[in-house]
């Protein structure tokens, strides 16, 4: 029981970046939300329904548009396509998570919380409920309230867009990335990667340019050799 308080509050300490990142986000959302033409109460279910900032974006931008449903739903899939190489990627290390609580885990994996377990991971930590629980709940329920305050009170700010508030998250998701700088093949997928994305964006549009940017990294990924480090381990990597 010590251990397991311990873990959340652990967790919980690491939340405070990615708090003091996401906030003007979830903030912008709110605001941009009822400027699209939703109500508070629907602004604050989208976020505690989705809680994905960049499709919910997505999401509201189409809302104001003459879109079937369907691509609606498949644009936010897009764009969250992502969360489902998470998954598959973290999965075989959280052991320690089993049945439905494995399930309920992955609702809260947001790009934050893959790259701090990942982290963790790599320190032989295990990735215990009680630290993914203490570290995803302080996110879920300030995303939640930011965009209750932001729908409420965002009204009195007038072009939100213009403080580029909401480019502190993308600083903060390039801080991520460089984190894994010292994997091998790094640089080349991430190049693949963001050229793939880029390529797409132009030729393509949004939000495909997400999931297509990270399958030619995935891809890259899957025809270059893997180099272990010097006395890394690699039984892991190559258990099932």
């Amino acid at each position: 029981m010590a251990t397991s308080r311990s873990d959340f509050a652990q967790g919980a300490r690491e939340s405070v970046p990615i708090l003091a990142a996401a906030a003007p986000f979830g903030l912008l959302f709110g605001a941009l939300a009822v400027d699209n033409g939703l109500s508070v109460g629907e602004a604050v279910l989208m976020s505690a329904t989705v809680f994905a900032g960049a499709s919910q974006m997505v999401g509201i931008e189409l809302f104001g548009s003459d879109v079937a449903p369907w691509l609606i739903v498949f644009s936010v899939f897009a764009v969250n396509f992502r969360h489902v190489l998470y998954s598959a990627a973290l999965g075989r290390k959280m052991g320690l998570i089993p049945g439905w609580r494995k399930a309920l885990a992955f609702f809260f994996l947001i790009d934050p919380q893959f790259a701090a377990a990942e982290a963790r991971s790599e320190k032989g930590k295990p990735l215990t409920l009680s630290w993914y629980m203490g570290m995803a709940l302080p996110i879920y329920v300030l995303w939640v309230l930011e965009a209750w305050l932001g729908a409420l009170f965002g009204s009195l700010i007038a072009n939100p867009e213009i403080y580029g508030l909401d480019f502190l998250l993308s600083i903060y998701f390039l801080g991520l990335v460089l984190g894994f700088r010292k994997r091998t093949n790094w640089l080349p997928v991430v190049l693949a990667s963001s050229i793939g994305s880029v390529a797409a964006y132009m030729f393509v549009g949004s939000p495909w340019h997400v999931s297509l940017g990270a399958l030619a990294g995935i891809a890259v990924a899957l025809v270059l050799p893997v180099t272990p480090a010097p006395g890394t381990a690699v039984a892991d990597e190559v258990s099932v």
